[in-house]
């Protein structure tokens, strides 16, 4: 089968934290992983992608399982040339495995799925009037998603529990202050998050919990199958 689908994480590829649940929707057989970081020592990434004090953040995690920290700007730009390269060498459609917002990434032919894009005009369309919780990686992120979720009907509320970092009672005290916040339903809205987090809030508050990966992986097996 001719892998006509790539996935493009903003860490080091493969992912081995979300492998499993992007192959429950995805064949393996026909998809590649390529990474942003990908060959990149610590002191490299460092240099090319560290946040200045200020700049908007991401975070992502390395082959180590290590989470690293990016400035927004360099990692479009960086993501730009990923994607002119793939599209080049033969990529139909190109998976981007980051939630984060992007203003300016295009391709030629190819289709990018851009989570940013695709994920807020769905929620809003599935919980329609109810309450959005929206779980980020760090606290930094934020301020910066009143523009990304601005679809919906009414505006969410936010806790901070990095997928990558958190220990249980980090996913507990985000739990709870949604819950006190009054959130229906909860979205974890970074690709780290996993099936198990999902499960533990879903069991915690008894409100459904969506993954963003979830959705963008099972679109994407719409596009190849």
């Amino acid at each position: 089968m001719k892998k006509s689908l790539v996935t493009l994480t903003i860490g080091q590829a493969p992912r081995s934290d979300i492998m499993p649940l992007l192959q429950a929707h995805l064949p393996e057989d026909a998809v590649d992983h390529v990474g942003l970081l990908d060959g990149l020592s610590p002191d490299d990434i460092a240099q090319r992608y560290a946040p200045a004090p200020g700049e908007p953040v991401l975070v992502s995690r390395l082959l180590s399982g290590e989470q690293v920290r990016l400035a927004v700007p360099n990692v479009e730009r960086g993501l730009q040339d990923k994607i002119t390269a793939l599209e080049q060498q033969g990529y139909d459609t190109i998976l981007l495995l980051c939630t984060g917002e992007f203003g300016a990434l295009t391709t030629q032919k190819a289709l990018l799925l851009e989570p940013d894009r695709i994920i807020p005009p769905l929620i809003n369309a599935i919980v329609q009037q109810h309450k959005v919780g929206i779980v980020v990686p760090v606290k930094e992120q934020v301020a910066e998603q009143a523009n990304k979720w601005r679809s919906l009907h009414r505006a969410p509320c936010f806790a901070v529990a990095s997928p990558y970092l958190a220990a249980q009672s980090d996913l507990i005290d985000a739990g709870l202050s949604l819950q006190e916040q009054g959130a229906d339903v909860v979205v974890l809205d970074c690709i780290g998050y996993h099936q198990r987090h999902r499960d533990f809030l879903q069991n915690m508050l008894g409100i459904p919990v969506l993954l963003s990966n979830v959705l963008v992986a099972k679109l994407a097996a719409e596009l190849i199958l």
